[in-house]
């Protein structure tokens, strides 16, 4: 299911900028503005799978309803190419996609014995998905065409027939409960707020997914407009220090504060789109491969120390609702804004001589050296990770 899940989602996502600008022409704002689907359909699942899912229909059942839909839909994306056209179907997928992230965690979650000693291997499977579709791509040299949508329409509807063949039943849990809005979306947890340490963090966190967005957008289509070979598969590099990342986090929380780790964390993205602005398919070759690989401690230092820390602040009553705050806020809100402003800064970067990709990922270094003196300056809390103790 998950290695399934991530394949759809990675068959599309890091090649659709390189898609956009160099086969159909569209304009950095209208590339970020088609980015920007997947952050308003992070702000708008959370009702979806609130107000659906969880009261109404048994979790198998919705999954293989989104992905036939969604079939359909990203394979209608192939057959248009004005921006009307494309950013509204789109938006459309990616509405009926992002609630299957949450829907196929709460499902293996809901049927293994032991959450934390399950869980996450099955989790790494998606991740191994996301590294293998990026590497066929890659070497199938497929990046600039809409082969891609293809191939997340077929794997969409063969994952529609493996929800209701293969996946155990699920009922769902929140039958009959009143549901609001505010919880729905998390907003209880803004009673954390009047913690001043919480309140920097999640300032820094929205600000923090701008410039990460900048990275997901263009650096597939900057790596082919520099002449880099394969290049999707060269960042799927990415996700496997991902992976190695993952393993050393518990070390990493025993021996380090959750400051010292965001800051690291931030000095990381600073230093990686300094490294793309400096490098080239030659003798600089070297910086992209050091860029890609700083992935795995750009996103593990800081969204998953952020989440761990936000479990670990919230009451008791309050840890369900605050996950999905941090979520509405970041990949939601913080993504949202990221993904204009990146469009903006790529057309701003750009003139009739070409583009000034040097410009651009220099001040997306700027941006994450911005946030990170934000949270030297103002995060001030010693506290640590620490693991809970197990009955």
């Amino acid at each position: 299911m998950m290695l399934l899940n991530y394949i759809i989602w990675g068959s599309w996502y890091v090649t659709i900028g390189t898609y956009l600008n160099l086969t159909l022409k569209f304009t950095g704002i209208q590339t970020g503005a088609v980015f920007g689907t997947t952050a308003l359909a992070a702000l708008i699942s959370p009702f979806f799978v609130g107000l659906i899912a969880d009261r109404y229909f048994s979790t198998e059942k919705v999954l293989a309803t989104l992905y036939l839909l969604g079939a359909v839909i990203v394979f209608a994306v192939t057959r248009v190419t004005s921006f009307p056209a494309v950013y509204g179907l789109i938006l459309a997928y990616c509405l009926t996609y992002f609630p299957t992230i949450a829907l196929t965690n709460s499902i293996a979650m809901q049927n293994v014995k032991n959450v934390s000693r399950d869980f996450p291997p099955i989790r790494m499977m998606g991740t191994l998905g996301w590294i293998v579709i990026g590497l066929v791509i890659g070497a199938l040299g497929i990046e600039a065409t809409s082969a891609p949508f293809m191939i997340a329409a077929g794997a969409s509807l063969l994952m529609s027939i493996y929800s209701l063949i293969a996946l155990p039943h699920t009922p769902p849990h929140a039958k009959g409960q009143k549901v609001t809005a505010r919880s729905v979306l998390g907003l209880d947890a803004l009673m954390m707020m009047k913690q001043p340490a919480f309140a920097v963090f999640i300032v820094a966190s929205i600000l923090a997914c701008i410039p990460l967005t900048f990275y997901f957008s263009f650096t597939n289509d900057y790596l082919n407009s520099v002449g880099v070979q394969n290049a999707a598969g060269k960042m799927t590099l990415g996700q496997m220090s991902e992976l190695g990342m993952m393993l050393l986090m518990p070390l990493i929380f025993r021996i380090a504060s959750v400051r010292m780790i965001l800051v690291a964390g931030l000095l990381s993205w600073a230093v990686r789109y300094a490294l793309l602005a400096g490098g080239n398919p030659g003798s600089g070759m070297w910086m992209f491969y050091a860029a890609i690989l700083l992935h795995g401690v750009c996103y593990d230092f800081f969204f998953m120390t952020g989440q761990l820390y936000t479990d670990q602040e919230a009451p008791a009553h309050l840890r369900a609702t605050a996950q999905g705050f941090i979520t509405f806020v970041t990949y939601g809100v913080g993504m949202f804004i990221g993904s204009f402003l990146s469009g903006y800064a790529v057309d701003f970067f750009t003139s009739p001589s070409g583009r000034n990709w040097h410009g651009f990922w220099m001040s997306s270094a700027a941006m994450s050296a911005v946030i990170l003196v934000l949270i030297v300056l103002f995060f001030r809390t010693p506290v640590r990770i620490h693991q809970k103790a197990t009955a």
